[in-house]
């Protein structure tokens, strides 16, 4: 079976110190992916992110995430990340696969809960994960950052990523005839 993630109740959020005091957050608003699942069994997942739709509450900070320091959405709009391997037992999930961030991929290991399938008031089918993971930035090439006088620095290297996702079945695709009318 095909998943489509649903947008309306889909993110994906990060985390990260800010002068080692405290936590900045952030979430892109625009990412699209499908699970694809053999009876209960995760076999692909791909996930696209809209690197320009990172929002976190502040305009000036947003802007230089979208700048050459960081993100650079100007030459790398889309992150990806897409399903290597998966291990499910229960709800608990670990699925760890290759993201890429400013066209440099790298892998990562994400770990939480899997629910359902459960069905919606309106009878339509539903599937959802809550994932997550630490990364380095650095690894991804964003290294930009200041010294402090007073010692560390206004950017830590550390990034909790959170993936909060819902899916449902993707729409059929039309059937092609083989037949063609004369």
């Amino acid at each position: 079976m095909q998943w489509s993630l649903d947008p309306a109740h889909s993110q994906i959020q990060f985390a990260v110190k800010h002068m080692g005091l405290s936590t900045v957050r952030g979430t892109f608003r625009q990412c699209r992916g499908t699970i694809e699942d053999d009876n209960g069994i995760v076999k692909r997942v791909s996930v696209g992110i809209d690197m320009a739709s990172l929002s976190t509450g502040n305009e000036q900070r947003d802007g230089h995430l979208k700048s050459a320091d960081f993100f650079d959405v100007a030459n790398h709009p889309p992150a990806s990340f897409t399903l290597t391997s998966f291990t499910r037992t229960g709800d608990q999930a670990t699925a760890t696969g290759e993201l890429t961030i400013r066209g440099l991929t790298k892998p990562v290991t994400l770990v939480g809960e899997i629910g359902g399938p459960a069905t919606d008031p309106s009878g339509n089918q539903k599937v959802s994960a809550e994932l997550e993971a630490t990364i380095s930035r650095k690894e991804w090439g964003l290294v930009w950052n200041v010294a402090l006088e007073a010692g560390g620095v206004l950017v830590s290297d550390e990034v909790k990523l959170r993936i909060d996702v819902q899916a449902a079945p993707a729409p059929a695709r039309p059937r092609v005839s083989a037949s063609t009318p004369r």
